[in-house]
């Protein structure tokens, strides 16, 4: 419980302060806020809305019975007394608000109290609103309630670089004592209810599905292992609620959607939790064409709802105290609105510069290795520099040494291709992976992906003039993947055989390739309609919509390495 032998003893000189607290008539662990029922306490912020704007003018010239009197409670920020008076400041719901003790107006009991308490404590007050000398709005107190003793010290820097782990590890400090933090997870669940609102809006149904399942199906994960010991049997923690959102589709759930826990037994990142949140949805008689434009809808609306612009933000504020904008490597504001859409083939090469004028329909061994050879003579041509680069000069998005690294990575993971498929790798595996190593960290403006191989997609519906690609899209912001959706399969033969295909990948050593799941195969034997379906990672989404780093910063309780271990 305790870090240090100073938290130790600052410990017992509180429970000698508790102590004296009772020693007054005060309980030490009260019940409720204001102790009579007939009385109801008020919120510091729904005070600051009613009288926030009333100038001092007014509101200290009010006659003694039409003084505006307020019962409130909240935890002390701030305390400081002087001689037989005293200020202090109370936070609560992420608002603060003044308050001014004198010991001829609460009594010699209660000043008494007044100065027992510390930083961190909770206690309730009654009395009328007035603004001092400073225009403050202000709490004259006339009783005062002890109500929760803080046993250790509150951080004074809490917030600092230094101290980022320990806010993920003590949340519910970081939580009280950085405001930033609060407002990222009060936004959090804004975003959750515009979701809500946006598919309720368009007749989905909201469902729930297992989290405990028989076959980890419905994505390319690791999962999770637990054992039901009544029915002896090895369950896995959900990866994806896909296959069985889709079983309700059959079953004529036409349009439903789930915000749902997923587990994956994966390593951690500014990107990856073990424990994340997902909203997956899937409408019958559509197709992912129909969904790139809801996806667009969708993302637009709840940054409007939550954001009250399209406008990507950072977290960095102007001197208004306004958040800034956030900015893509070239200067560019990211608008949430302006969305581009790009086949998978398209979107590499266009990584490869645009002095690559090769722009076939899909990539393999003979299109790189064209690819390459114009990548070596767009390199062979950059001028070289007659003085050497400034460092503002070099670090431009247009910079020749830029240009030139983008060019040579570009070529190197080109080769790494070529080399991948002669070697016996899957065409598209290979040129997924081209994909996911070359171009997803440069996607900072909204943009979807679409038309992926057949070989990652065992789920997709193939495209009807193109078997070697599906109908499949992913949506990209910020260098991350946001989204994936796609025209689901429904031939309940194709999908055997794709499973089939995936149990060879897992026989072949890929302990994230798909399971056979006999159940779902016979439940599209009963007829799935034609129907679009995606996920979008709600922990991601919060991250852009609040200008976070990391998705520990939006994770209220993310898993953490246990402490003293590397």
């Amino acid at each position: 419980m305790f870090d240090s032998e100073f938290e130790r003893n600052l410990f017992a000189l509180r429970q000698e302060k508790l102590k004296a607290i009772t020693e007054l008539g005060q309980s030490a662990y009260p019940n409720r806020f204001p102790a009579s029922p007939d009385t109801e306490a008020e919120t510091i912020p729904s005070i600051r809305r009613e009288w926030g704007d009333t100038a001092a003018e007014v509101l200290n010239e009010l006659p003694d019975a039409e003084r505006p009197r307020v019962a409130v409670a909240g935890r002390i920020m701030a305390i400081r007394a002087q001689g037989k008076a005293g200020f202090a400041t109370l936070q609560q719901s992420g608002e603060r608000l003044q308050i001014y003790v004198r010991q001829d107006a609460v009594g010699e009991q209660g000043y008494a109290l007044y100065k027992l308490l510390d930083m961190g404590d909770h206690i309730g007050v009654t009395g009328y609103l007035f603004r001092t000398r400073t225009g403050e709005l202000t709490v004259h107190v006339e009783t005062l309630t002890f109500l929760s003793k803080a046993m250790l010290a509150l951080p004074e820097k809490f917030h600092g670089l230094s101290d980022v782990e320990l806010r993920y590890r003590q949340r519910y400090v970081d939580l009280f004592a950085n405001l930033d933090s609060r407002e990222v997870f009060v936004k959090r669940a804004k975003i959750l209810k515009a979701v809500r609102k946006f598919f309720d809006d368009r007749d989905y149904l909201e469902v729930e599905t297992p989290m405990m399942q028989p076959i980890a199906g419905g994505a390319a994960a690791r999962p999770f292992r637990t054992h039901h010991n009544a029915l002896d049997v090895d369950l896995f923690l959900r990866i994806a609620p896909e296959l069985y959102l889709k079983r309700l589709v059959v079953g004529g759930l036409d349009r439903v959607y789930e915000i749902n826990r997923n587990f994956r037994n994966e390593g951690v990142s500014t990107q990856h939790n073990p424990e994340f949140t997902m909203l997956e949805f899937y409408q019958a008689y559509a197709n992912y064409h129909d969904l790139m434009q809801l996806t667009e809808e969708l993302i637009a609306y709840v940054a409007q709802q939550v954001n009250g612009t399209t406008i990507l933000p950072s977290r960095e504020v102007d001197e208004r105290g306004h958040s800034m904008p956030r900015l893509d490597p070239q200067g560019k504001v990211i608008d949430l609105a302006n969305c581009q859409r790009l086949t998978m083939t398209q979107a590499i090469l266009d990584q490869c510069t645009d002095r690559v004028t090769v722009r076939p329909a899909r990539l393999d061994v003979h299109s790189a290795r064209t690819a390459i050879g114009e990548l070596d003579s767009a390199i062979a041509a950059m001028p070289v520099p007659s003085e050497p680069l400034t460092v503002a000069e070099a670090g431009r998005p247009d910079g020749y040494l830029n240009t030139k690294s983008r060019l040579t990575n570009a070529r190197h993971l080109l080769q790494t291709f070529i080399n991948s498929v002669e070697s016996g790798t899957p065409l598209g595996k290979a040129t997924y992976t081209l994909f996911e190593q070359l171009v997803e960290p440069n996607l900072f403006q909204p943009t979807i992906i679409y038309d992926y191989p057949t070989e990652v997609s065992p789920l997709s519906k193939a495209k009807p003039d193109d078997p070697a690609h599906v109908e499949r899209f992913e949506f990209f912001i910020g260098g991350f993947e946001v989204g994936n959706a796609f025209s689901e399969l429904n031939d309940p033969v194709e999908q055997r055989l794709r499973f089939d295909a995936q149990l060879t990948q897992r026989a072949s050593g890929d302990d994230e390739a798909h399971q056979m799941d006999e159940d779902y195969v016979r439940a599209l034997a009963y007829g799935l309609p034609p129907t679009g379906g995606e996920g979008i990672g709600i922990d991601r989404l919060t991250m852009l919509l609040t200008g976070s780093k990391s998705i520990r910063d939006v994770i209220l309780f993310p898993l953490m390495r246990p402490e003293g271990t590397v």
